[in-house]
């Protein structure tokens, strides 16, 4: 396979091959709300890209509009070399899509469905058996490719749509929020699935998701928050460059844990998912300092290194689970139905 090292994502070798998806000062406005605030942003080949936000942060519109299934206001987007507001029709060979809704059809058989996908993207016919089996082999489906579809598990489902958009052999693979609603043990099965497609399949993927140990089998993320990227590297660099643990703890009154922290040690903390959290070096030598100087009683405390949730609250002053509570990410299709 011919794939970029992200880990080298400054080097010559980036140079040699154009981005599979490029996208340049990106807005897409829902009347006088901006879902979408400026982004810009550079996917490699080859890459297994993942797009990490709270809900209502921009990621479906700006992968819709990445799809040619909504229009920018303002900016450009190429994917696979292909501009998506003048050459739509080239993108659309060139892709395949998961949205987060099941699209199969549940009365025709996995195998069914997959030959009437390929018939509308004219796969050749006289390789369409073989390159259905492929699939089907490459998401454990094979040997239930004639029952019907409304018999498939919920995991199962996805499975077979994520084979669906590779039959045609994409260039780009979009996947939006693949796992939304399915179990944790069907969520790390499917990213099996698609961890084996940097083994068999010449492909960059591109998946938005709100979970961040999904996150974490990803070669690069965007983290996007309000319709702006706050920030774009591997996930270790991401979580080498907050530096600090991060420290929860429960007391009996958490304003003046607060206050105590910020008086006599100089800590900025917050009330996060029901606990006053903070960042400190080395949070495991700070906890018996806590105990004998906060002023407080304390009930439990939990040390925890960085991880990408601390990446997203350095950079947003929030946790994804919270932003998510608070409402304040932009809904566009709950904004529409207001009739706004």
């Amino acid at each position: 396979m011919n794939k970029v090292d992200v880990a080298a994502v400054d080097g010559p070798a980036v140079a040699e091959l154009p981005p599979a998806i490029q996208i340049r000062g990106l807005v897409k406005c829902y009347g006088d709300v901006e879902a979408v605030r400026g982004i810009d942003l550079d996917v490699l080949p080859g890459e297994t890209f993942g797009f990490l936000g709270p809900n209502g942060a921009g990621k479906s519109t700006t992968i819709k509009i990445l799809c040619t299934l909504a229009v920018a206001t303002s900016g450009t987007a190429r994917v696979a070399g292909w501009d998506v507001a003048t050459d739509p029709v080239a993108v659309r060979r060139q892709i395949g899509l998961v949205f987060q809704e099941p699209t199969l059809d549940a009365y025709l058989t996995g195998e069914q469905n997959l030959r009437f996908h390929g018939e509308l993207y004219g796969v050749d016919r006289s390789g369409a058996a073989a390159r259905r089996e492929e699939v089907l082999r490459m998401v454990g489906l094979w040997e239930r490719r004639g029952d019907e579809v409304q018999t498939y598990s919920g995991g199962m489902r996805r499975r077979l749509e994520i084979a669906r958009g590779l039959l045609h052999s994409p260039k780009v693979l979009f996947l939006d929020e693949p796992t939304i609603g399915l179990d944790p043990q069907t969520r790390a099965s499917i990213w099996d699935y698609l961890r084996a497609l940097h083994h068999s399949e010449e492909i960059t993927v591109f998946v938005t998701t709100h979970y961040m140990d999904e996150a974490e089998n990803c070669d690069r993320i965007a983290i996007i928050n309000e319709g702006r990227i706050v920030a774009l590297d591997t996930p270790d660099r991401l979580k080498a460059a907050v530096g600090k643990d991060r420290v929860q703890i429960t007391t009996e009154d958490d304003d003046t844990a607060i206050r105590a922290l910020r008086e006599r040690f100089d800590l900025d903390a917050a009330v996060h998912e029901g606990m006053v959290s903070f960042a400190v070096i080395d949070g495991a030598a700070f906890v018996p300092r806590l105990f004998t100087e906060l002023g407080v009683p304390i009930r439990s405390v939990t040390v925890t290194r960085p991880s990408l949730d601390d990446v997203f609250l350095a950079h947003t002053g929030t946790t994804i689970r919270d932003a998510e509570k608070s409402g304040r990410g932009i809904n566009p299709l709950a904004f529409l139905a207001r009739g706004r």
